[in-house]
Order: C-alpha cells, then structure tokens, then sequence
C-alpha cells in the first residue's frame, strides 16, 4: 500500500457505503484525500474520522459547473476515484423516466464529467491515477436494471476506451467492477443478493486492486464468474436463464 503515501487522491462520492470505506483504507495507508458528494455535513463527520490530512469539497456531479468548481478547488490531485451512484430498482414495464435519466446522469455523465475536467490535466503533466467503478451488472443485460445496468455498463465502456488510448502517456486507468455491497442502495432491493459484501471488505478489495498495475477487477470473485461467464452464451441460452420470467 505504500503507492499510496504521500499522494493526493480525490474520491467522488465519498460520503457513505464504498467509498467512506474506501476513504479509511488510502488514509490509513498515507494518502492525503479530498472527499466529495452534495451532503457537506456527513463529509466533514468522514474527514474528522480519517487518520491523515483530508478535506471536504462538496459537488454535485449531476451539474457540470458544480463539477468544474470542485475540481478547481481540488486542486493538483494524483488520483481520482469515481465512486458516485444512484439506484432504483426498474423494470422496462414500470419505467419511471425521471429515476432513469438520474441513474445516467449520476453514475455515467457524472464519471464523464469528473473525468473531462481531470483528465486532460494529468495527461498534460504525463502522470495521474483514474479508477472507475462499474458493476457486475454491468456485463450484460438484466431484467429489473432499466437505468443502473446501462450506466454501469457505460462506464465500464469508459473505462476500456480510456485505458486503450492512455496507455505509455504516464497515466493509469482501472476499473472496479463490485457485486452487491450492503449500502443504502441495495437495502432497496426485496430479492436475495448471493456474495453480499459489507462496505470495508469490498474498500479492501479494491484498495487493493488500486496499489496493483492491473486495468480491472471484478468481485467477489466466485459470483463474477457468473457474469463474466454469460458474455459467451448465445442470446438464446442466456435469456432463458437471466430474463424476466413474466
């Protein structure tokens, strides 16, 4: 973990769930953070709680110029992990478009947004640190997902395209692909969620994954295979066992 000493990382969406989780990881192993979301007070509670230096900078990723602020106020970062997200379970026969727009415009234009006003930067100095996150759900489509699978699967495209071209420009990309992970997100949904993760066993998943050279990471391990798995079963075959039943 010593990647991270003495680094600056700011972490989008960092006030609940994975990423304060994952806040007290980088903290713990040396990291200077800025921590963002819209709710200013549960930031400071998460920054008084870090054992090293971390601010507060509130942003609404949904709002390009609150964005464009947050990252100036940021300032010079060597890292950026993009863990916002909103959630509603949806079928296409319930569609709510405002729930839907939002999940796209949090999870996948939000990552867009942090990116385009990061990115060129630490292209322009030849160093820097992305980490996305997606979803297992992001790897092929699901009944119940209208919103939150394709803004997964959006950013997980993200993250592969922008890997692909910064590749020798000095700048890393990854991608963190996690389960069910017991948030307020997930405390939405009324069906059995197999490999269940607590916040802090995923954050240590991932902090892992991040002190590592390796583009992406896909867990719990065991239910990724499962998904991995399903991108090589002809349409057929696969929505008999994954599509809606009625």
């Amino acid at each position: 973990m010593s990647k991270f000493a003495g680094k600056r990382y700011w972490l989008v969406g960092a006030s609940d769930g994975l990423g304060e989780a994952l806040a007290h990881k980088l903290s713990a192993a040396g990291a200077e953070l800025i921590l963002s979301a819209r709710n200013a007070d549960k930031l400071q509670e998460v920054v008084a709680a870090l054992p090293n230096p971390a601010r507060a900078v509130t942003v609404d990723v949904a709002d390009s110029a609150s964005v464009r602020r947050a990252a100036e106020d940021a300032g010079e970062i060597d890292g950026m992990v993009f863990l916002a997200g909103v959630y509603w379970p949806m079928k296409a026969t319930e569609w709510d478009p405002d729930q839907a727009e939002t999940m796209a415009d949090v999870n996948f234009t939000g990552a867009m947004r942090v990116c385009g006003a990061v990115v060129p930067v630490m292209v322009a100095r030849g160093r820097g640190h992305i980490v996305l996150t997606g979803s297992l759900s992001g790897f092929r489509g699901l009944p119940g997902s209208i919103g939150y699978g394709a803004s997964k699967a959006a950013v997980m495209y993200l993250a592969e395209s922008m890997w692909a071209d910064l590749r020798g420009s000095g700048v890393q990309v990854q991608v963190a692909n996690p389960g069910f992970i017991r948030t307020r997100l997930t405390d939405k949904n009324d069906f059995k969620m197999p490999f269940l993760m607590e916040p802090n066993e995923a954050a240590q998943t991932m902090a892992d994954f991040m002190a590592t050279d390796r583009f992406k990471r896909s867990f719990p391990t065991l239910f990724s295979w499962l998904f991995r798995g399903s991108q090589f079963l002809p349409d057929w075959a696969y929505y008999r066992i994954f599509g809606s039943k009625g």
